[in-house]
C-alpha cells in the first residue's frame, strides 16, 4: 500500500488510490527489502513525502518515533476514549462540516492538522488553534498522540465515539468511503462499510486492553 498524504509539505487535498505492491506470485511485499508480507503487517510513514509504506517486521523495527529519521513506524494500538470531553460547541468551533474527522500533529508543518473524508478523498479543514487547544486542555490524554503516526479519530455520525488510532487506519476509512460512495447520499453500502470499520476498531481496542 502506498498512499500519498502530501507533497512539498503542502496540505493534503486528495488521497491516491491504494496500490498493493506484489511480486510475480501475487504476494504483497515489503517496500524496503522486498520480502513477502503477511496479511497483518506494519506500515512506515516517510517523513519527507508523507507516504505510507508496507514493511516487514525486520524493517519496521528498525524505526521508532524519532522525527529526524527518514521513516517512522506507525503503531498498531487502538485506544477507545469513552470519557473524552468534547462539547457540541467545541465541535462547531472546529468547523468540520460532517461528523467524521481525524486530527494529528504534522512534524513537517509544525502544527495540528484536521481532515475529514469525502467522496473525492480527504479534505483538510482549516483548524483554529484555539479550538484544538481547548479540547486538549480538557482531555490531557491527547497530549500522548505520537506526531505524524497517531490521530484523534472522531465519529459523531450517530452516537459520538472517539479513538486514538494509527494514521493508516484513518486513511483506510477515507479509502473505504471514496471506494464505496454512490450518488448524493452515498448509498447503503458505504454506511455499512463505515459501521463495520468502527466495529473493527472497537474490537481491536478491547483486545488491546485485554493484552495490557
Amino acid at each position: 500500500m502506498n498512499v500519498v498524504l502530501s507533497s512539498n509539505n503542502e496540505p493534503l487535498v486528495a488521497l491516491r488510490r491504494l496500490i498493493e505492491r506484489r511480486d510475480a506470485r501475487g504476494d504483497e511485499t515489503c517496500e524496503l527489502c522486498g520480502s513477502v508480507l503477511t496479511a497483518q503487517h506494519s506500515h512506515l510513514i516517510e517523513m519527507a513525502t508523507g507516504r505510507l509504506l508496507c514493511a516487514c517486521d525486520v524493517c519496521a523495527t528498525s524505526f521508532g518515533n524519532d522525527g529526524k529519521a527518514r521513516y517512522r513506524r506507525v503503531p498498531q494500538r487502538v485506544r477507545f476514549l469513552p470519557d473524552l470531553d468534547l462539547t457540541d460547541e467545541q465541535w462547531d468551533d472546529l468547523m468540520i462540516p460532517i461528523g467524521l474527522a481525524f486530527f494529528f500533529r504534522s512534524t513537517p508543518q509544525n502544527r495540528v492538522v484536521a481532515f475529514y473524508p469525502s467522496p473525492a478523498g480527504p479534505t483538510e479543514s482549516l483548524l483554529p488553534l484555539e479550538a484544538w487547544d481547548s479540547i486538549v486542555a480538557a482531555n490531557p490524554v491527547l497530549r500522548s498522540l505520537e506526531p505524524d503516526v497517531e490521530a484523534l479519530l472522531v465519529n459523531r455520525l450517530r452516537e459520538a465515539e472517539y479513538y486514538i488510532a494509527p494514521i493508516d487506519e484513518c486513511y483506510r476509512l477515507v479509502g473505504l468511503i471514496r471506494l464505496h460512495w454512490r450518488g448524493l447520499g452515498g448509498g447503503a453500502r458505504v454506511w455499512d462499510e463505515i459501521a463495520a470499520f468502527f466495529d473493527g476498531l472497537r474490537k481491536r481496542s478491547r483486545e488491546g486492553e485485554a493484552d495490557a
